[in-house]
C-alpha cells in the first residue's frame, strides 16, 4: 500500500515540533491531521480513524494519557507512538501499559520517527499466520514447535508463550507488566524478574550471540522489543 493512502494524526502542543512533523510527513506522501490539544486530538481520532497516531504525553487540557485511554476504551486499535521528555521513564511505562505501541523521547530524529511509522503501517492488521518465519527460524503455532534449518528447538511453555507474544508485537516496546499479563496470566508469585529470566533462556536458544542480541532487545527501564531483519524473512 502506498504511503499516500495512509492518514496520520499528530497531537502535539509545541508548534515548532508540530509544523516540522506535519511538513515532513506530508512531504513523504501522508495525509496529515493535526491538533495542538488533547480534546480536539481525541475527536479527530474518533471521527477520522487515522492509520497511526503520534501523541505527545504533556498536552494542555486533556493530556496524552487520557487521550490514549479513551482511544483504547473505544476499541480503536491503530498504532500509537507517544512522545515523552527525556528521562521520563515512568511516563513511558505508563503509556505502554495504557496501550501505546512505542515511544520516542524528545529531541528525536524525524527520520527515526518516519521509519517507525513505516514499520508499523507495514505490519498493522497483517493476518496472523500459523507458520511464522523470522531470522532463519520457523514457528509452527498449530504444533507449538520451533525449528531452525529443519531441526527442532525445544521450548518450555513460558518460552513459547513469550516468543509467540513477541512475534505478535514485532517492533513494539513491551513492558514487563504487559508480558507478565499475556504470558503468565493470573499466576501468583511472579514478578518482572520472571520475565527477565525467561528472556535470558529464550535468547540462549534463538540468538547467535545472546550477550549481543540481534532480535530480542532490552529497552532500558521499560522492558523488551523484538526486531527482525525483514530481508531474512519474518
Amino acid at each position: 500500500m502506498n504511503a499516500r493512502q495512509h492518514t496520520i494524526l499528530i497531537v502535539e502542543d509545541d508548534p515548532s515540533i508540530l509544523f516540522g512533523l506535519r511538513d515532513n510527513f506530508q512531504l513523504a506522501g501522508y495525509r496529515v491531521l493535526s491538533s495542538i490539544d488533547g480534546t480536539l486530538g481525541l475527536e479527530l481520532a474518533i471521527k477520522e480513524s487515522p492509520d497511526i497516531i503520534i501523541l505527545d504525553v504533556m498536552l494542555p487540557g486533556t493530556n496524552g494519557f487520557d487521550v490514549l485511554a479513551a482511544i483504547r476504551k473505544r476499541e480503536l486499535d491503530m498504532p500509537v507512538i507517544i512522545l515523552t521528555a527525556r528521562g521520563q521513564d515512568a511516563e513511558v511505562v505508563k503509556g505502554l501499559n495504557l496501550g501505546a505501541d512505542d515511544y520516542l523521547t524528545k529531541p528525536f530524529s524525524i527520520q527515526a520517527l518516519l521509519a517507525r511509522v513505516r514499520n508499523f503501517l507495514r505490519r498493522y492488521r497483517k493476518p496472523e499466520a500459523e507458520l511464522v518465519k523470522f531470522g532463519g527460524f520457523e514457528l509452527n503455532k498449530g504444533a507449538r514447535q520451533l525449528t531452525r534449518n529443519g531441526r527442532e528447538i525445544e521450548l518450555t511453555p513460558k518460552e513459547y508463550g513469550l516468543l509467540d507474544y513477541l512475534l505478535a508485537n514485532i517492533g513494539r516496546a513491551l513492558t514487563r507488566e504487559q508480558i507478565l499479563t499475556h504470558v503468565w496470566g493470573d499466576e501468583q508469585s511472579v514478578t518482572g524478574r520472571s520475565v527477565d529470566r525467561c528472556v535470558v533462556s529464550l535468547r540462549a536458544k534463538i540468538e547467535d550471540t545472546p550477550a549481543r542480541p540481534a532480535m530480542l532487545h532490552t529497552v532500558q527501564k521499560v522492558g523488551y522489543r523484538f526486531e527482525v531483519d525483514e530481508a531474512s524473512g519474518d
